[in-house]
């Protein structure tokens, strides 16, 4: 049995404060070609997740927020938000599921924020034609922290 407490959500938010990019999972499934991937993933506020999404393969992805809060954005093709919601179990929003092929981001509000993921197998990495063409690219760290302070305003 695979168990997720308060120790493991604190070490894995140690290792993601950590790490250049702010953010660490922890994986559940044991291999990357198992047909069901889960993990938490611990963020901190400033981590990058470039806008995405999941088309070929086509991939539905869940969240549950398990501490801390998290804004989730949809956006429609030509980078303007059409949804928005915070994630924070103290205000009785608890998860999302985002379908395939729907352009999805999200920007960390609290340290030791953690959220548990479960999406398809096997393990494919996002390809160039799935992130945002008007989203900045991870290493133009201006533009990043400029785009994650636009988002932030919005809220």
């Amino acid at each position: 049995m695979k168990i997720i407490d308060e120790q493991l959500l604190d070490e894995t938010t140690e290792k993601a404060k950590q790490s250049p990019r702010l953010r660490m999972n922890h994986n559940f499934h044991e291999h990357l070609d198992e047909p069901v991937h889960r993990l938490i993933n611990a963020m901190e506020p400033g981590t990058y997740l470039r806008p995405h999404r999941h088309r070929n393969p086509d991939r539905d992805e869940s969240f549950l927020i398990l501490r801390g809060r998290v804004a989730i954005f949809i956006f429609n093709d030509q980078g303007n938000i059409t949804e928005q919601f915070i994630l924070d179990s103290r205000s009785g929003v608890y998860g999302a599921e985002i379908k395939a092929g729907v352009w999805h981001g999200l920007i960390v509000l609290e340290t030791g924020s953690v959220l548990y993921e479960v999406k398809n197998g096997p393990y494919a990495p996002v390809s160039p034609e799935n992130f945002a063409p008007w989203s900045p690219a991870p290493e133009d760290t201006d533009s990043v922290r400029d785009y994650i302070n636009r988002l932030a305003r919005q809220l």
